[in-house]
């Protein structure tokens, strides 16, 4: 399988975006998930045509000039993971929803945690939109590891940080 990257310069740094025949298959938020990810699938080549739709919308996302992305998906995850981020999609740019909610949403109501576990593997950042997922407390919570300073940034950009 011939799978294709290309960069993003991003507020919070470089982000790659991987490609494969069926669509975006991974956005990376750090050199180590970059790296991960190329373990995983083996030769991944550097491929601006094949990126470039997803290069020029992210660039538009950044640049406050798209609010939905209109990019084939190539998901792969459980039935469940799969389902909860069809849940995320759901919810609205410059919006916010609780893991509660989001359990709530997928028909699992006491499952909050699982809820994090799905965002916490989604391969697709950004695309889905798993940074608009905040604890119940209204605190910026679970993203990308450590990195909530990623989840703040890109709530400040939809204007959608809980007051």
């Amino acid at each position: 399988m011939k799978i294709g990257y290309d960069t993003v310069s991003t507020p919070f740094g470089e982000i790659f975006v991987a490609l494969d025949e069926a669509g975006v298959r991974k956005v990376a938020l750090s050199e180590a998930d970059w790296a991960a990810f190329c373990a995983e699938w083996g030769t991944v080549t550097h491929d601006p045509q094949l990126c470039a739709q997803a290069v020029c919308q992210l660039n538009e996302y950044f640049r406050g000039e798209r609010r939905a992305f209109d990019l084939p998906l190539s998901m792969h995850g459980t039935p469940f993971r799969k389902q909860v981020w069809a849940a995320l999609c759901d919810i609205p740019y410059g919006e916010v929803r609780s893991y509660g909610q989001i359990a709530e949403a997928v028909g699992k109501p006491k499952a909050p945690r699982a809820i994090g576990q799905a965002n916490r593997n989604n391969p697709l950042p950004i695309l889905i939109p798993c940074h608009r997922v905040i604890g119940k407390t209204g605190a910026l919570v679970g993203y990308a590891g450590p990195r909530t300073d990623i989840k703040t940034i890109l709530l400040q950009l939809e204007n959608a940080l809980p007051q």
